[in-house]
């Protein structure tokens, strides 16, 4: 688990964009609900004169996660999936990485969020980078493989058509860190993209006192 943001997201009030001023703030995820109501006051959003706001950008360092967070993301489904993320440790945070370039076709928070619970679905073998690496692994160090009955034929094997083979055959990818494939294991979606859980709702507009007139006696 990390104390680092997870998710940076640049809040921008809407109101005043359409009126030609750029009035914003860049904002850390996983968050509080105290949080978020001061970012909204120091950007103008009061739920009175200006309700509504939009996310011109975001920083985020893992790959494929970005393209999925989207300019009128829901708060609660950002702090949800970054909460999630901040709470896997450093080998799943490799394995999700890994996972969202072998399924980057899903293009939304839901299944990123789904993903976090799901990292068993998917086979990772550290340090394999390519197909070289990978027909080395089978042959070698999976124990699938009776390379004393191989004889002499051993020293001509090649690793690297064998690999590829592999890789096509399964459908993986390599990454600067090792190599990942979908096991055939039940994808289990507990978030059905509507019902976030309670205690990741971090979303609030700040309460602006009225001034009530006094009437005239």
């Amino acid at each position: 688990m990390t104390n680092e943001p997870i998710i940076s997201a640049f809040i921008t009030n809407l109101g005043k964009y359409n009126e030609g001023e750029l009035v914003g703030k860049w904002h850390d995820f996983p968050t509080t609900k105290e949080e978020i109501i001061q970012t909204f006051e120091e950007i103008g959003i009061d739920g009175v004169t200006y309700e509504e706001f939009f996310i011109t950008d975001y920083d985020i360092s893992i790959s494929g996660v970005y393209d999925c967070l989207s300019e009128y993301a829901s708060i609660d489904e950002i702090n949800y999936l970054a909460t999630k993320i901040a709470e896997l440790d450093e080998g799943q945070l490799e394995i999700f990485q890994s996972a969202v370039g072998l399924d980057n076709y899903y293009s939304s928070l839901k299944y990123l969020i789904n993903l976090t619970d799901n990292l068993d679905c998917f086979d990772y073998l550290e340090g394999v980078t390519d197909d070289y690496d990978l027909g080395y692994y089978w042959i070698n160090e999976s124990g699938c493989y009776d390379t004393d009955s191989m004889g002499h034929l051993y020293n001509y094997f090649d690793y690297e058509r064998f690999g590829r083979d592999i890789s096509l055959e399964e459908s993986g990818i390599y990454t600067d860190k090792g190599y990942i494939r979908n096991n055939g294991d039940s994808f289990n979606e507990e978030y059905d993209g509507v019902n976030i859980p309670e205690e990741y709702k971090v979303f609030a507009i700040p309460k602006k006192n009225k001034v009530k007139s006094l009437k005239r006696l």
